[in-house]
Parts: structure tokens; sequence; C-alpha cells
């Protein structure tokens, strides 16, 4: 099975990652990550970190002239901030006598972390707790992201909301992604090829033009803003996920993926919510044949039923709250003095939803990726590719 683990702190030497499970024989390339981690930093609304910060992976092992070896891949992300912080973040101690944070944000994992640990730095929690992990994420994942392209699965993704700003009318954007997507197996990446035009990832160009003056009224009055984006997933075969076991149900881990991610607090599968205000007769797909196959006229199930995949496109939604961070603070309390203060300000971004709809694509990766090896799993890339013709011929 495929996991990752990272480690690092958001103005430490590095970040570092170990993804293990990866099949061997698979192709991948520094650019291929590099690529990825680019669109992570992008967005109208992002902070003063991004302009520091030019995120390039070294792969440490694991790939062997250009790919995969089966073995552990180590992976590392330098932070160029860090020359800014060696005092504050020595590792034995720089006989400087640093300040102590002991005021923390609403919102954030801050007071939470320190009664935790009982710190009495919340720098340790801040460093930690910052969605600056999420590039040694992004890079993780890439690697079995690409694994899945070379499967014919695709990932991508686009923002439907900004604060007030947002998609009211879901066929309009089927219309659009109908017309800019002939092949239906690669439509997710063709959507994101569209959504990566934009400095806010939406495909309309009206509710892009509302999105970005919402931003900036925001960043205006010292506040922030989160949304909601949406993660498409095309070429998956029927039958990845189960039914038989609460655990393997394939919506229930590609939640948790989600809602893994920094300032994420809500997730739908299809028109989940949507779909609960209607009647039955309403909401479940009707089959048919066409051309001798069965198909499906219409996907409010959002390519799921019963955790387990159906053949049709994957749609995921996720809602990130705004960010904790405020430039004009809430009112905290000094868990030293115990008095009533003004919440301290740590450099952030104003909105960083089209970041975060990028990180969404790539964490749910490898939750698709444990799926396909349990159904055509080996141990190299020949093999399971072999097996999955086979499948897919019968």
């Amino acid at each position: 099975m495929i996991r990752y683990l990272t480690a690092g702190e958001s103005h430490g030497k590095a970040l570092v990652g170990i993804l293990e499970g990866m099949p061997a024989g698979i192709p991948i390339a520094l650019e291929y990550i590099d690529h990825q981690l680019w669109r992570r930093q992008q967005g109208y609304g992002r902070g003063g970190r991004m302009r520091i910060e030019s995120d390039r992976v070294q792969i440490l092992s694991g790939v062997r002239f250009g790919k995969t070896t089966g073995g552990p891949i180590s992976l590392m992300i330098e932070n160029k901030d860090h020359v800014n912080w060696s005092d504050a973040l020595a590792i034995e101690g720089s006989g400087k006598t640093i300040q102590k944070i002991t005021i923390p944000r609403p919102g954030h994992a801050d007071y939470v972390g320190s009664v935790k640990y009982r710190y009495e730095d919340i720098r340790n929690v801040i460093e930690r707790a910052s969605a600056r992990e999420t590039a040694m994420r992004v890079a993780c994942c890439t690697i079995v992201r690409k694994f899945l392209e070379d499967c014919g699965i695709f990932i991508g993704s686009h923002v439907l909301s900004i604060g007030a700003a947002w998609v009211d009318d879901r066929s309009r954007i089927d219309r659009l992604i109908a017309k800019q997507t002939s092949n239906a197996t690669c439509a997710a990446y063709k959507v994101t090829e569209i959504a990566d035009r934009s400095d806010v990832r939406v495909l309309e160009k009206s509710i892009e033009r509302k999105a970005i003056a919402a931003i900036k009224k925001a960043k205006k009055k010292g506040d922030t803003l989160g949304g909601i984006f949406e993660v498409l997933v095309t070429g998956l075969p029927i039958g990845l996920g189960s039914y038989v076991h609460h655990d393997r149900k394939l919506d229930g881990q590609l939640a948790q993926a989600l809602m893994s991610v920094h300032a994420v607090k809500g997730v739908e599968v299809g028109n989940g919510f949507g779909n609960s205000r209607m009647m039955g007769s309403q909401v479940h797909d009707e089959f048919s044949i066409k051309s001798g196959e069965i198909v499906r006229r219409t996907n409010r199930a959002g390519g799921l039923e019963g955790g387990v995949t159906n053949g049709q496109t994957l749609i995921l939604h996720a809602a990130m709250k705004p960010i904790s961070t405020l430039a004009r603070p809430l009112w905290s309390v000094d868990i030293r003095s115990k008095k009533k203060v003004p919440s301290r300000y740590e450099r952030s971004d104003v909105c960083a939803v089209p970041a975060c709809s990028v990180i969404g694509e790539a964490v749910i990766a490898p939750v698709l990726a444990n799926a396909f090896l349990e159904k055509y799993g080996g141990d190299s890339f020949p093999e399971i590719r072999a097996s999955y013709r086979k499948s897919s011929s019968r």
C-alpha cells in the first residue's frame, strides 16, 4: 500500500518526505513535480511568502535513471526563508534571547496545540501547523499522480466560489466543460488547463472578476476569504473501493484525505448536500442502453455508489474556511498573563482557495492509487498495466 510521511517546519531548513509502496518502473521527472509545486504557489490573494520561495524538489532516493525502483522515495524542498529564522529555529539553540509567542490566533491550532503539548512558546505549533507543509504533500502525491496518469486516470480541479462570488448555475459549467473536452478520459486534465489560466482558477470570466474584487475588498479591510473548489477525476474504472467493509469505502477515504488539508471543513461527493433536499426520483442516476452499452444520463452521484467507483467522472467538492490570520486581528488572550489582547499577526495569505484546489488534487491520488492497486496490483508498472489491460478487455 502507498503511504507517505512529511516532516519539517514552515521556516525550518527544509521540508522532507518519504513515499513508500510505489511500484517499480514508473517514469518520473523533477520538472513534472516542480510544475505541480509551482501551481500550488499561484493564485490571486497569496501572501509575501510566495515571493520568497520558488519551490524545487530534490529526490534523494528511490528513483534511478528516471524511474521508480520500488524502494522508499525520499524527497526534500529547501526553505529559502530559513536564513531569516536560523536563530529562532536553531536545533541546539543559538544562545540568543528569542521572544516567546504567547498569543494564539482564533481559528488556528495555536491554542489547542500549546495546551496539548504544554508549550510555553506557541512558535512550535505555528511552524508545524502551517500550510507550508502541503508543499511536501504535493511533491509526494505528484509521483502517485503520475502513476495514475500512466494508467489513463486524470485528476483536475477548478474553483466554484470565493466568498460571495460563486457559480450559481451548474449547467453553465457543465456546458463549458463539455465544449472544451472532446475526450472524456482526459476531461479532468483539460478542465485544469482552463482553470490554470485564471488567477483564481475559476472557469467563468464573470465569476473570476467578482472573486478578484472580493479578495481586494477583504485585503483592504484586513480580512480573509474562503471558498469551495471542485476536484474531478476521469478515467476511473468501475469497481474501485468496497461496499463490503466500512473502512475501505472510497468516499470515506477520499473525504478524509481532503479534510486533512489545512482549513478544509466540508466535503461532499457529487451533489451530496443538494441531493438531500430533493426527492429520490430527482436524485438517482437512471440506467440506459447506448450502442449496446449500459450508460447513465446523469451523474448526480458524483461517480461513487456504495463506496465504489461506477465508471463515471468522480466529482468531489471541498469547502475551505477563511484563513485564521487576519491583518486586522480578532480578540485573543495572552496565555501567560491571562489578559485580553488583540490576536497577533503572522505573515499570511488573504485567500488561498486556488492553491487549496491544487493540494486537493494531490492528496486524493494515493487514495485512488491504493484502490487501483488493490484491484490490479503488482510490484512493477509493466505487471500492473498488463493486469489492468487484461481486465479491461473482458
